[in-house]
């Protein structure tokens, strides 16, 4: 090994160290609560290391906050229906930190508006009909309001749902997408 790329891997486990004390310093105190001391002292290292990996807060933010998923066709009602189960029972921490960021932060709002435009294009390529990217973004949405009634406002009938009855439930949800 030499000592360039054990500069280099020790570089990138320092940025994932970093990202992983992000997501979670986010997902406890949002965008505005969560300061660049309090993750470097979550991931252990100087603040100026925080802002030399990753720029800006906003910035970290925005890759803190952003799960990566390509959507299949084939694999879309498996995709919803773990979309939806892991909405329901867990929340990540850095999904709930953009969603308790996204009505108060314009940077928030924004990394919300593209993901789910994203998420809303990969479903509508997977479906017929001139209305196709409508009924996505009506699906997306309401995964979003399903993830809020849930997690912020605790409404009793979605704390309850077991993994079983989600899926059988979008099942129904999705024949009304075709």
């Amino acid at each position: 090994m030499t000592a360039a790329s054990s500069r280099a891997e020790r570089r990138a486990a320092t940025a994932a160290k970093i990202l992983g004390a992000a997501r979670a310093e986010f997902g406890e105190q949002g965008e505005d609560g969560a300061t660049i001391r309090g993750i470097a002292r979550r991931a252990g290292v100087d603040p100026s290391l925080v802002l030399q990996h990753y720029g800006t807060k906003q910035a970290l933010f925005a890759l803190a906050v952003r799960p990566a998923t390509d959507l299949d066709a084939e694999d879309v009602p498996a995709h919803l229906t773990e979309v939806l189960a892991a909405r329901l029972h867990d929340l990540p921490p850095a999904t709930r930190a953009l969603m308790r960021s996204m009505l108060t932060s314009p940077e928030a709002a924004a990394v919300m508006r593209d993901y789910l435009q994203e998420r809303t294009e990969n479903l509508a390529k997977t479906l017929t009909g001139e209305d196709a990217e409508a009924r996505a973004a009506m699906v997306v949405a309401g995964i979003l309001g399903i993830t809020i009634a849930r997690h912020f406002l605790e409404l009793p009938p979605l704390a309850d749902l077991d993994e079983a009855a989600s899926a059988r439930l979008l099942e129904g949800w999705l024949a009304t997408l075709r």
